[in-house]
């Protein structure tokens, strides 16, 4: 499928790409060159291969989901780099002025 300067100007237009004639001509080309190998692997028959998710291999499988108990308060708190009573303290997101 050759492209005509028209549609490659287009295509350039979308991209916001400023073109001179010569890299017009040379995308031309090198685009019409792309779609057609692309045209060419459509035709491949594909009939005996099974569709696939992915080619690569299943993910590794995840832990078991277990419950368990949560961590103590003074230990997630042991963590903080500054707390008051029981809660994290953090730096003030707005001015007090606002």
């Amino acid at each position: 499928m050759a492209l005509t300067l028209d549609e490659v100007r287009h295509i350039a237009s979308l991209a916001r790409l400023s073109l001179t004639p010569e890299e017009e001509q040379r995308f031309q080309q090198q685009l019409s060159s792309i779609l057609e190998h692309a045209s060419r692997l459509s035709q491949v028959d594909t009939t005996a291969i099974p569709p696939t998710a992915s080619v690569l291999p299943h993910p590794a499988r995840l832990r078991p989901d277990t419950p368990r108990p949560a961590s103590s308060r003074p230990a997630i708190l042991a963590n903080a780099p500054d707390t008051e009573r029981d809660y994290f303290r953090i730096p003030p997101v707005f001015d007090a002025e606002a």
